[in-house]
C-alpha cells in the first residue's frame, strides 16, 4: 500500500513545474487528482503523460485568480471521485521587476494569482473537508523570507509573505476540524516559469549562475519540492500544521 492510496487531491497550478512533478508523484502513489491551470492545451498534455488512461486525472482550465475556479476545482474532485482530501496550492506568477517600476496591474497579477487565489482556493476546499478532515499545502517562497537583490521582487514578495500568513492563520482556525495547513518555501527551482519573461537562451545563461547562491550549490529541481509537499500532505506530517519548511538549498541558514 503506498502513503495515497484512495485520497483525493486538487492541485492548482498543476500544469508545468512543480506543481506536475506534485501530481505525477501522487498518481503514482495511488491517488486520484484534479489539476488546473490556466493552459488547457498544457493541462491535457501534462495529463496524457502522467496518466494516460484518463482514470486518475482530470483537468480544469481557468484563472485561479477568479474565485469561481477555486471552487469549481475542488466540485470537480468531489464530483469525478467523491470527496477531497489533500489541496496543493501550487500557482503562482513570476517576473522581477524593479520596485520603482511596478505598475498597479503588475502588483493586482501577483496579489490575485498569488495571495486570492490561494486564499479562495482554500477555502472551497476546506468547506469540502470540514467534516472529515484533510491537509491544505501552499507554494510560498524564499523571496518572503529574505529578499534578493538579484531579482527585485517586491509585490511578489509580499504576496507570499501574504500566504505565509494565511497558513499560520489557517492552521489554528481549521484545526477543530482536523484540517491541516503548511507551506513549503522553495528558492531557485529550475521550472518553465523563468522561460515566461526570458528567452530559452537567456534562461540557459542565467540560471547556471544560481547555483552558488544554495549553499548546498545546486539550484532546486521541481522533485525536491515535489517530495517536500508529499510528506507534508501525508499521514507522516499528521502532527504539523502551521509550518512554513524552506526547501531552499541552505539559503536560510546564511552565507558561505
Amino acid at each position: 500500500m503506498t502513503r495515497f492510496d484512495g485520497k483525493v487531491v486538487a492541485i492548482t497550478g498543476g500544469g508545468s513545474g512543480i506543481g506536475k512533478e506534485t501530481a505525477r508523484r501522487f498518481v503514482a502513489e495511488g491517488a486520484r487528482v484534479a489539476i488546473n491551470g490556466r493552459d488547457k492545451a498544457k493541462l491535457d498534455a501534462a495529463a496524457q503523460e502522467i496518466d494516460p488512461t484518463g482514470e486518475r486525472l482530470v483537468v480544469l482550465a481557468g484563472d485561479i485568480g477568479d474565485p469561481a475556479t477555486g471552487a469549481a476545482l475542488v466540485d470537480m474532485a468531489v464530483t469525478r471521485f467523491g470527496t477531497l482530501d489533500i489541496l496543493v496550492n501550487n500557482a503562482g506568477v513570476f517576473s522581477p521587476k524593479p520596485f520603482l517600476e511596478l505598475t498597479e496591474q503588475d502588483y493586482d497579477w501577483y496579489l490575485d494569482t498569488i495571495l486570492k487565489g490561494k486564499f479562495f482556493t482554500a477555502q472551497a476546499a476546506a468547506k469540502a473537508m470540514k467534516d472529515k478532515g484533510g491537509s491544505i499545502v501552499q507554494t510560498g517562497s524564499l523571496w518572503a523570507i529574505q529578499a534578493i537583490g538579484a531579482t527585485p521582487s517586491a509585490a511578489y514578495s509580499a504576496a507570499n509573505a501574504g500566504v505565509h500568513a494565511m497558513v499560520r492563520n489557517l492552521a489554528i482556525e481549521l484545526a477543530p476540524h482536523r484540517i491541516r495547513v503548511n507551506a513549503v518555501a522553495p528558492a531557485v527551482v529550475e521550472t518553465p516559469i523563468y522561460n515566461s519573461f526570458m528567452s530559452e537562451d537567456e534562461v540557459k545563461a542565467t540560471l547556471p549562475g544560481f547555483n552558488s547562491f544554495h549553499p548546498l550549490g545546486r539550484n532546486g529541481q521541481p522533485g525536491d519540492v515535489a517530495d517536500a509537499i508529499l510528506f507534508l500532505a501525508s499521514d507522516q506530517a499528521s502532527w504539523i500544521t502551521g509550518t512554513i519548511l524552506p526547501v531552499d538549498g541552505g539559503v536560510t541558514a546564511g552565507r558561505q
